[in-house]
């Protein structure tokens, strides 16, 4: 059964699962679209749009919330509206899985240029706290809760956060900043412009930077994280970390006995290694623009001269590797 309603002269249309509201406020015309679908734990929410940002929450409860907010801004009431009929939403389920998707229409793929970028849209979803997402935009934010599944989020330009993840994130990102509350199960993460923050992460990590900072408070596993400008720092390190930037000083903290061989290299920075005592390691440090100095035992041979900008040699017997090498800058080798 649908109802018609009028708001300062524009429809209101309402349905049992899916309704639109209307409304002009001054040159701005808006409307939000509702949808539910009942669905069972474990289940993929999957979203396609062609512009906005995406906020995804988790609750107690067997159902998909999805709400889409759309703003028209400096149009008229007719041209607003025309725009928004033409906008698509589509909603559907299969199984337990959920879709949305939105477009223009074929014949307003054009308009993108002009009229359509007027058209501003934000999702507030909520999922099930066991659920995988699978969310994209071309344009804006995605945020996710904390969740017990995967979580993915692309965006062409926005910035990426997620909160607890038990599962594994993947993450990509245009032109923003990415930041992970925590997470177990792994995180892959790259972003074109932004800083990266990660929080307490079990699992293989990932994560690059082609313009800002990497810090990492605490990973278990295989880390690989690189910037192309800015500092790396990555306050507690468990397994093995590989570590580079083109500019910018690098810090470490190994807190345990390494998986596998170590590396931290920078072009243009210092390197600071903070080792627990008993640790293991075969070290080579080397520097061309300044010199290496160690609170720790080394055990090393020395033909001839003593060069102060190089070191090499066995920590407590030897073990895997820890390549430490910077083309500007001291570095520092420290007990943790």
């Amino acid at each position: 059964m649908r109802t018609n309603k009028a708001i300062n002269g524009l429809p209101l249309l309402c349905g049992s699962l899916l309704f639109a509201t209307l409304a002009l406020a001054g040159s701005d015309i808006e409307d939000r679209l509702h949808q539910s679908f009942q669905v069972k734990p474990g289940g993929k929410l999957v979203l396609e749009a062609d512009r906005g940002s995406i906020e995804v929450k988790s609750a107690d409860a067997d159902r998909v919330e999805i709400e889409v907010f759309r703003k028209v801004t400096r149009e008229g009431e007719a041209k607003g509206q025309e725009i928004l009929k033409n906008h698509e939403v589509k909603f559907s389920r299969d199984g337990n899985k959920v879709q949305v998707q939105a477009e223009f229409t074929r014949d307003w793929k054009s308009v993108w240029r002009d009229k359509g970028r007027n058209l501003q849209v934000r999702y507030q979803i909520s999922v099930p706290k066991q659920f995988d997402v699978d969310l994209k935009t071309a344009g804006g934010s995605i945020n996710v809760a904390d969740l017990t599944g995967e979580a993915r989020g692309r965006t062409a330009g926005g910035s990426l956060g997620f909160g607890q993840i038990e599962g594994r994130i993947y993450g990509r990102t245009s032109g923003g900043g990415i930041h992970v509350a925590g997470c177990k199960g792994g995180v892959d993460v790259e972003t074109s412009g932004g800083s990266i923050t990660l929080g307490e992460v079990e699992g293989d990590t990932t994560a690059h930077t082609s313009g800002g900072s990497i810090k990492v408070r605490k990973v278990t596993g295989k880390s690989v994280v690189s910037t192309s400008g800015g500092s790396i720092e990555a306050a507690e390190v468990k397994g093995s970390i590989d570590a580079s930037t083109s500019g910018g000083s690098i810090t470490a903290s190994l807190s345990e006995q390494p998986t596998g061989d170590c590396r931290l290299h920078t072009s243009g920075g210092s390197i600071k290694a903070s080792l627990s005592g008993n640790l293991a390691v075969d070290v080579s440090a080397r520097t061309s623009g300044g010199r290496v100095v160690t609170d720790l035992p080394v055990t090393t041979v020395v033909q001839g001269e003593h060069k102060p900008n190089l070191l090499s040699g066995k920590i407590n017997g030897g073990g895997p590797s820890l390549s430490l090498e910077t083309s500007g800058g001291s570095i520092y080798l420290q007990k943790r």
